[in-house]
């Protein structure tokens, strides 16, 4: 737990590996569903979302037969989390309100923390950038990093990506010297990322060269590619202020590479958002990505086919461990993805890949 917020979880994977076994045979379960949820938000961060699912579903299993109520917050935080980055905003807003009203009463600031970290990467998914500041200042404010709370090496990224995008250039230049303080680009390549594209962002004229090459340099560095999603975030603000600057051929680099990253991920907001950047350097971009299956997350295709097998809401929700209402929020945005009205219509817009 000590080192989640600091990158290094996948040293730990094969212990956190050995902790889940013993509990499925019949060990310590309460050891089991944190190592469940580590593995899971290891899996998160390094781009392997489907199994982040996975394992925080089995986790969030756990914690309901054994009534494990705060335990399952870290493993909701990690669905939520996916939810944001690949376009299920009212779930993640859904999953951000109950642990509010749950934390609020028992003054739990952890949980809170987990919310704010879901509103700020939901509106950065929109592009509502001045929400996204807010929500990441609620964990630390700009400038700072505060203590006892780790999470804000996590909404780090959410805060400087947002500072800079409101014109909040001094904010985010205090925060990235509060980081350089503390030495966080000492700490994983993640952060000395982070750090060095908002200072290729926010750099005066005389100091922007040196700031854009040791980026260009950190987005090359294998070890990078090991969080793809951040590295795809990096370069689509770097290839967004590249355009601005008309430096047409440079930019078209970065925000193709990711788009491809956010695609392969599934992060359809971002994928748009990256694709829109791409058609104001002149590209043009196919739109068949952004609607039909194409257009589904994950989630939404598994709940789409077991709707058009005939199973009713209700009978989605036992099957996948969600409430009915969130199986039905999943329908209404399925719906116009497939260019149908009716659930009578799955059948055919799914073509033969429904599941019984």
């Amino acid at each position: 737990m000590a080192v989640a917020p600091l990158d290094r979880l996948p040293a730990c994977r094969e212990a956190l590996r050995r902790v889940v076994r013993h509990g499925r045979e019949g060990g310590a379960v309460t050891s089991a569903i944190e190592a469940l949820f580590l593995l899971a938000q290891d899996a998160f961060d390094t781009g392997r979302w489907d199994e982040a699912r996975q394992l925080s579903d089995e986790g969030l299993e756990l914690c309901r037969t054994h009534g494990y109520d705060f335990l399952s917050w870290s493993g909701r935080l990690t669905g939520a989390l996916l939810a944001a980055a690949r376009g299920d905003f009212e779930v993640a807003a859904d999953t951000a309100r109950d642990m509010d009203a749950w934390a609020a009463p028992r003054r739990v600031g952890i949980v809170n923390s987990y919310a704010s970290h879901v509103r700020s990467l939901t509106a950065l998914g929109r592009g509502e950038f001045d929400t996204a500041f807010r929500n990441a200042s609620a964990v630390s404010p700009a400038g700072t990093f505060a203590p006892y709370a780790p999470h804000a090496l996590l909404v780090f990224h959410d805060l400087v990506e947002a500072a800079v995008h409101t014109g909040r250039d001094a904010e985010a230049r205090a925060h990235l010297a509060a980081a350089r303080g503390h030495h966080l680009d000492r700490l994983s390549p993640r952060l000395r990322l982070i750090v060095l594209a908002g200072e290729a962002l926010t750099a005066p004229g005389t100091s922007a060269g040196s700031a854009e090459s040791a980026l260009d340099a950190a987005i090359k560095d294998p070890s990078t590619g090991q969080h793809p999603f951040d590295l795809a975030r990096v370069q689509l603000g770097h290839g967004s202020h590249l355009r601005r600057l008309k430096r047409i051929a440079e930019a078209r680099r970065h925000l193709d590479a990711a788009a491809e990253i956010f695609r392969g991920l599934g992060a359809t907001p971002w994928t748009a958002r990256a694709d829109r950047e791409l058609r104001a350097t002149g590209i043009t971009v196919s739109t068949t990505a952004d609607s039909g299956l194409a257009a589904l997350t994950p989630q939404q295709r598994q709940i789409a086919q077991l709707a058009a097998a005939g199973h009713t809401n209700k009978e989605i929700a036992a099957r996948l461990f969600l409430s009915p209402r969130t199986v039905a929020a999943h329908l209404y945005q399925v719906f116009p993805k497939l260019g149908i009205t009716s659930r009578a219509a799955l059948r055919d817009a799914l073509g033969s890949g429904t599941s019984e």
